[in-house]
C-alpha cells in the first residue's frame, strides 16, 4: 500500500540543466516514483509499472543531470496516449516538488501538443484534478458525458470508475 511515507523523489538540485526526451525502459523505476509521489497525495492517479511498461513509448521525460551534489534524475514525466484517430489524451503529467511552478507542466504539455499535431490529431483530452492549470494551456472543461466511446473504455479499468471525481479537458488543435 502507498503511504507518504513509502513514496519519495531523488533529491533533484532545483537548478539542475534540463532536457526533453521521450522516455526510456530504464526510466520507468523513476517515472513510478514521481506519479506515486503525486498520488498518494491525491492528486492524481497511480500507474503501475505494468502500464508504464506496455505504454512506455507515450510518455515524454524531463531528464535533471547531476549538479553540485545532488543526483540527476526525472524532473517531469508526460504521456501523449491515442484513443482515436481523432483523439489522444494527455495522461500522467507529474512534476517533481523540486521543479514546481517553473513551467515543467507547460513545457511537457507543449511536448504532447507538439506531437499531436505532428500526427494531425484535431484535439487533445485530459482527465485533470487541475483545471486551471489546464486551462492556461488553452483546454476547456467538457461535460463527462460528451466524452469519446473510447475514452469510457479506457475508464473502465479506473478503480475510480464508479466514483470519478476528474475534470475532464479538451483543447481543440484546428
Amino acid at each position: 500500500m502507498l503511504t507518504l511515507e513509502s513514496i519519495a523523489v531523488p533529491d533533484i538540485h532545483p537548478n539542475a540543466p534540463l532536457m526533453l526526451r521521450k522516455a526510456r525502459l530504464t526510466d520507468i523505476d523513476a517515472i513510478s516514483e514521481l506519479i506515486g509521489y503525486w498520488a498518494v497525495r491525491g492528486l492524481m492517479l497511480v500507474r503501475s509499472k505494468q502500464l508504464l511498461s506496455e505504454t512506455i513509448r507515450d510518455f515524454f521525460v524531463l531528464e535533471a543531470e547531476p549538479l553540485e551534489g545532488h543526483p540527476g534524475g526525472i524532473a517531469g514525466v508526460v504521456g501523449l496516449h491515442m484513443l482515436a484517430i481523432d483523439l489522444a489524451e494527455v495522461r500522467g503529467l507529474a512534476v517533481h516538488p523540486s521543479f514546481q511552478g517553473k513551467g515543467l507542466g507547460r513545457w511537457l504539455v507543449l511536448a504532447c501538443e507538439r506531437e499531436a499535431r505532428d500526427l494531425g490529431l484535431p484535439a487533445l483530452f485530459a482527465w485533470t484534478y487541475q483545471q486551471k492549470f489546464f486551462e492556461n494551456c488553452g483546454f476547456t472543461r467538457i461535460d463527462k458525458t460528451n466524452l469519446h466511446p473510447k475514452v469510457w473504455s479506457e475508464c473502465q479499468r479506473c478503480p475510480f470508475y464508479e466514483n470519478c471525481n476528474e475534470i475532464a479537458m479538451l483543447k481543440d488543435l484546428k
